[in-house]
């Protein structure tokens, strides 16, 4: 049931059909005005912190937490775009940047990875504190990766209404697979300018903790998670985290509605990261494939706004009506 078979996202135009213009365009050329957040800096019970971006619409119980990509931040024009979209329609926003995300480098020796559900845990429970009682969660890429996995591995509140995801890696796996294939590979070069930086400072936090001689020697994702995001973060080799930190292995186990968006020509993504079959018999996730958008695009011509947030507002007024 949960199989979308026909997506109404539009592409007429050659920026619109074209893989990696309609991935690149609203990256690094368009531009979204950075709305006013109110920052929190909310510390951990590990001894570190993660940034809250807030903005607070007085006599509203319902909230969208959004949730930003691989070396993103809480002020990426597809954040931004999406945070003004449900902010002018009544809704809180809560945009929170991943550790070592938005300006600030965390303080204890790890940072991110698409399994890191126990801070997306941390995030959910400050929202409950503050008393929102329909929570709704939108996630890009990793951050939607994350969503899921957090879906499938705890045990998850009934303010919890439902969740959005778009451009994510269903497969790690598939996905480093698909992003060391030319002309894919320019990708990596992007995320290498700011990861390395991150991985020196480390190194310079935690002497002897990381693999510091192979900063050099990064050539690829598979790289970068074989030397640093496995080791800093328990898993055995690239391999393990592979497979232990890819939402298929908990998607089963979703319980709340869902909505998976990958466009079909994504160059992030793999064949993996569309399991027909799989979701044709769940009964909460629901799969959209839609022929073009890119790697978190689904530009609309002349529009400020994407099809990403309209969809998503789409979905969750559906769900209301559940």
């Amino acid at each position: 049931m949960p199989l979308i078979e026909s997506s109404r996202y539009e592409a007429s135009t050659f920026l619109t059909r074209h893989a990696h213009l309609s991935t690149i365009y609203p990256a690094k050329i368009k531009k979204y005005p950075i709305p006013h957040y109110e920052r929190e800096k909310m510390p951990t019970d590990d001894g570190d912190f993660l940034n809250l971006d807030w903005r607070k619409q007085e006599n509203t119980e319902e909230l969208v937490i959004l949730f930003h990509g691989l070396e993103g931040d809480s002020k990426r024009t597809y954040l931004n775009s999406c945070s003004d979209y449900f902010f002018e329609r009544g809704y809180s926003i809560l945009a929170w940047n991943h550790r070592s995300c938005g300006g600030e480098m965390n303080a204890t020796c790890r940072l991110y990875h698409h399994g890191s559900t126990d801070d997306i845990d941390r995030v959910i429970k400050k929202a409950i504190a503050e008393d929102y009682k329909k929570i709704y969660l939108i996630g890009y890429s990793m951050g939607g990766a994350l969503i899921l996995n957090y879906l499938g591995s705890y045990t998850i509140d009934q303010r919890i209404q439902c969740a959005v995801s778009f451009s994510s890696p269903l497969s790690l796996q598939s996905s480093a697979e698909q992003l060391s294939q030319f002309p894919n590979t320019v990708y990596f070069k992007n995320f290498k300018r700011t990861l390395v930086p991150k991985f020196r400072q480390k190194a310079e936090q935690f002497p002897g903790q990381i693999n510091e001689e192979c900063i050099d020697q990064l050539k690829s994702f598979a790289d970068i998670d074989n030397y640093f995001t496995a080791p800093m973060h328990g898993y055995r080799d690239k391999d393990d985290y592979y497979k232990q930190a890819s939402p298929l292995k908990v998607i089963d186990k979703i319980t709340i509605p869902c909505l998976v968006v990958n466009a079909a020509n994504d160059p992030f993504l793999g064949e993996a990261c569309y399991p027909r079959p799989l979701l044709a018999a769940h009964p909460s996730v629901y799969l959209e494939i839609p022929a073009y958008g890119g790697h978190c695009g689904f530009i609309i011509p002349k529009e400020k706004h994407s099809w990403a947030e309209i969809r998503a507002l789409e979905f969750i007024e559906q769900m209301k009506g559940r």
